[in-house]
């Protein structure tokens, strides 16, 4: 019956194709992407519910929690089978994914990403596993979208936005904030720098509304701000580190006994931890303190503000330290809801501790908003899409100021102490691990016939010339020559001092970044390395932007 259904319903495209104008059928098509990737969405958020209505049957007792602290390893369990077993390994997390398709694979994406990131985030999240349903949102959307593009053979720019459609789709149905979909597409998938001169304008039209806003808070929102760039920054550290740290295991079976019992382990003390955690954010935004800490062994220490503030400012660190065990060892989910459980956690804390000096009184709940857009800033770099996300959430604008404020100085100290993205996943390259050492060194004063002689065993068409004291004095390039090499005339009276051409080295004391550019300088794909003017190496181009694609796709 459901193939009868698909079969007519790509019956009915092809007629609308035919009968309609490109743009027209692109309007629809956009239409049909969005409506499918929020339907694949509802499908995941079922599925995690009914997963949890069952887990949390167990739950309904002191003795049985300690059973319910042990689903997340059953969850990723379950992960790390369907992913080696249904998809032989082929598998990829993370919107970075995303971004290569569209730079590097024409926008396209594989099918069965359009159906893998529901069932394994839907086993990861609903037995508990501590990271969100986002990311996996986007990346079934943007799988529809790539694929239906690339089924009615669509352009690439076509099928890019499409692509895009289906990202923002994901996002719009799992929090039904369109405008906020719409922004993390262009901000996280597609290219920045359009976006960048919308700021200015969106900033003063949001400053023109005419919106109750208390100033006598500002001092601490511009705090709170400061407090979000660094939390942020400790996110994406600590996230890195736990997965470095699980992809030092080689054995599935010691990660999966790691993360489990780490997790179980976390759980009993801080039960709000499992699962994506909004539960527990509606109740701190209600106040409703108590049942956050209610399942805790610790909850009968926990009798004053001040032990029910360091629990939960704890909650605002142990949290990225869960996520990063969930996904290292096997789990699938996103950064997305995690961001905002810390930014929750955070905001509230801040404000409970100003209140309780006495000073002043500042509304808990606007603070724990605000800095859940400042934390998503920091993390994704996204702050129009945390911004308009919590306005949206909230159903006005009252507090867009205060969200513009925290959401610019949370990203303005994540940029700045990270120095910006690129050059920080840059810096964690090792040069000399890059290193290339297979070419072929040649002196200066051989002549061209015995070059030759050289080029014919070589694999590389590339020579380092260097002198007897091992410093660099040129190189010589095989198509700078070619047609040299041919006439033999000229074996015996030329030597490669002749053919030599500068060398544009690079040092071993530069940065990557500083290597990347004199490589766009010079228009080279493999450049030498130098260390006391002494030849050790080449460096690839290639090999390096290879080396950052897979960084990239960890930060994500």
């Amino acid at each position: 019956m459901t193939n009868f259904f698909s079969r007519i319903f790509k019956q009915l495209l092809f007629i609308a194709r035919n009968r309609l104008s490109p743009h027209q059928f692109f309007m629809l098509s956009s239409v049909v992407v969005g409506i499918i990737s929020a339907l694949a969405a509802i499908i995941l958020k079922f599925f995690v519910h009914s997963i949890g209505q069952w887990v949390t049957y167990y739950s309904d007792n002191y003795e049985q929690f300690f059973l319910f602290t042990l689903f997340p390893i059953v969850g990723i369990t379950l992960t790390v089978l369907y992913i080696h077993f249904a998809l032989k390994d082929q598998f990829k997390k993370g919107s970075a994914e995303i971004s290569y398709a569209i730079a590097r694979l024409s926008g396209k994406l594989p099918f069965t990403q359009t159906y893998s990131h529901v069932f394994t985030s839907a086993l990861t999240v609903g037995f508990g596993g501590s990271v969100g349903l986002e990311s996996p949102m986007v990346s079934t959307g943007s799988a529809i979208g790539s694929n239906y593009g690339s089924y009615f053979n669509l352009t690439y720019k076509d099928r890019t936005v499409l692509l895009a459609c289906g990202a923002a789709a994901g996002i719009s149905a799992a929090f039904n904030a369109p405008i906020a979909g719409v922004l993390f597409a262009i901000e996280v998938l597609l290219t920045d720098a359009t976006v960048a001169s919308f700021i200015p304008i969106i900033i003063a039209a949001a400053s023109g509304e005419q919106q109750p806003f208390d100033f006598h808070n500002v001092p601490y929102y511009l705090i709170l701000g400061i407090l979000t760039g660094f939390v942020s920054l400790y996110y994406a550290r600590i996230t890195e580190r736990m997965e470095k740290l699980f992809a030092g295991i080689t054995s599935k079976r010691k990660k999966i006994i790691l993360g489990g019992i780490s997790l179980s382990i976390l759980l009993i003390i801080f039960p709000p931890l499992f699962g994506e955690g909004y539960e527990s954010i509606k109740q701190l935004a209600n106040h409703q303190t108590a049942l956050i800490t209610q399942s805790s062994i610790l909850n009968q220490y926990l009798t004053n503000d001040y032990t029910l503030l360091i629990f939960l400012g704890a909650l605002v660190f142990i949290k990225v330290i869960a996520v990063g065990i969930t996904l290292g060892s096997g789990g699938n989910g996103g950064n997305f809801g995690p961001s905002l459980f810390v930014g929750a956690y955070l905001g509230f804390v801040f404000a409970r501790m100003v209140n309780l000096t006495g000073l002043t009184a500042i509304p808990e709940t606007n603070f724990a908003l605000v800095a859940m857009a400042g934390i998503l800033s920091g993390v994704f770099y996204a702050p129009l899409c945390a911004i308009f996300l919590i306005a949206e959430i909230t159903g006005g604008y009252a507090l867009i100021i205060p969200l513009m404020m925290v959401s610019a100085i949370s990203l303005a100290i994540a940029r700045y102490v990270e120095d910006d993205k690129d050059k920080y996943l840059l810096s964690k390259l090792n040069l000399n691990e890059l290193l290339e050492t297979n070419f072929t060194t040649v002196r200066p004063d051989i002549t061209l016939g015995m070059l030759v002689r050289v080029i014919s065993f070589s694999k590389r068409n590339t020579f380092p010339v260097v002198n007897t004291q091992g410093d660099l004095l040129g190189v010589v390039q095989l198509d700078n020559i070619r047609t040299k090499i041919f006439n033999d005339t000229l074996y015996n009276s030329i030597t490669v001092k002749d053919l030599m051409t500068e060398a544009f080295a690079v040092d071993t004391n530069d940065n990557l970044h500083n290597v990347l550019q004199k490589f766009d300088d010079t228009k080279q794909w493999n450049l030498p390395v130098v260390k006391d003017k002494k030849y050790i190496g080449f460096l690839s181009k290639a090999r390096i932007l290879s080396e950052y694609r897979n960084e990239l796709m960890k930060s994500i």
